[in-house]
């Protein structure tokens, strides 16, 4: 078995189809409740309430296709849907994806987990299992495990 291949960095991980779905979804629902309640024949405050709606939708679904992690030399951004956090390679102490996860939890060094919604199994489950196994190796190659040469 070979062990993975470690990307150059910088690296993002990021769940490309769901995010071009959701992209996709929230701009039609926006254009079809924008052309609802401009052609119909209403208010227009009933006419701004259609097109709110339809940016709040797009907004909510931006919001969800917002996840990712980015490597860099000096450690890990995660950003999930609310909040972003910077992780040194010495503070991760293990990644892991087991079968049924919805998506990368890392231990880390304080004793607690922290999700990495980027990498995600969803749709794309052997794109997600290639992410893990690349940012274990990153984190492998440039943590505290890491042979000094």
């Amino acid at each position: 078995m070979s062990s993975p291949r470690t990307p150059a960095l910088p690296v993002t991980f990021r769940p490309t189809r769901t995010r071009i779905v959701l992209l996709s979804v929230g701009a039609a629902i926006l254009a079809v409740l924008s052309v609802i309640g401009l052609a119909l024949d209403l208010a227009a405050g009933e006419r701004i309430s259609f097109v709110a709606v339809g940016a709040l939708c797009f907004g909510v679904l931006a919001l969800l296709s917002r996840p990712r992690a980015t490597a860099d030399e000096d450690g890990l951004t995660v950003v999930n849907l609310t909040r972003q956090r910077r992780l040194s390679w010495a503070e991760i102490v293990r990644v892991n994806l087991r079968t049924g996860d919805p998506w990368v939890m890392l231990d880390l060094s304080d004793g607690t987990t922290l999700a990495v919604m980027g990498i995600q199994p969803g749709i794309g489950k052997h794109r997600a299992l290639e992410d893990a196994a690349a940012l274990r190796a990153l984190a492998e190659q440039h943590g505290t495990g890491r042979e000094e040469s």
